[in-house]
């Protein structure tokens, strides 16, 4: 990697998402360990967990949301205020963009998370609107899956993301971007498609044992 680049982890969670158990703190250390420079924290319909991240990181922290619309996940990036969830997609993607933000579909094609894929006809409807596309989860079990996504933002001339998706904390970096540097959004579009992913998906017995585990400590937490 040269100095000037980055290694950003496009998709993470803090123990903000009710199915993360991811500490701010932890959080840090643990990129500060694997050379992660640049996170985006995208926690389910919250951003607490990302402005904490970002008080206390020394390196680039990207306030993100995956919020979950009525027809399926949104995205949005660099936000400044929360964005409730159970709107329409329509009405997601127009409060991402009022507040500069970016609007990413995550795993447009993984049909394993029906509860949170985005609906095909709400996907053909906000894609005009769409500033990325998240080319690479490490939690998206079938690489056909990714290879679509890869294709619908090449045809659509997007730029791609990618990230581990991380839901503890040392899944953080199992996938990641080289990009240059950047200092806003647009020069951040421009570090994307410049970007080289690196990373691979995570096995489906740490994928069910993260899930499992995770509930057991938030269900712990709350009694």
């Amino acid at each position: 990697m040269v100095s000037n680049s980055l290694k950003a982890d496009l998709h993470v969670h803090t123990r903000y998402s009710e199915d993360s158990i991811s500490p701010p703190e932890m959080i840090v250390q643990h990129c500060l360990r694997m050379g992660i420079n640049c996170v985006a924290i995208t926690d389910h319909n919250e951003i607490s967990g990302a402005f904490e991240v970002k008080r206390i990181a020394p390196f680039k922290v990207i306030i993100g949301e995956e919020i979950l619309s009525n027809r399926g996940e949104i995205i949005g990036y660099f936000l400044t205020e929360k964005i409730p969830p159970r709107l329409s997609p329509e009405e997601t993607v127009a409060r991402i963009k009022a507040q500069g933000g970016l609007v990413c579909i995550p795993h447009p094609f993984d049909i394993l998370r029906s509860g949170t894929k985005i609906h095909t006809q709400a996907l053909e409807k906000i894609l005009p609107s769409a500033d990325l596309i998240e080319v690479f989860n490490s939690k998206t079990m079938l690489l056909r899956y990714s290879k679509r996504a890869l294709e619908l933002a090449r045809k659509h001339g997007l730029p791609g993301t990618a990230g581990s998706d991380a839901h503890i904390v040392r899944e953080i970096g199992s996938t990641y971007m080289e990009i240059p540097e950047f200092n806003d959004v647009q020069q951040f579009l421009q570090s994307l498609r410049q970007g080289k992913v690196f990373g691979h998906r995570t096995s489906l017995w740490m994928h069910f044992y993260i899930g499992i585990r995770n509930r057991l400590v938030k269900q712990f937490q709350r009694s």
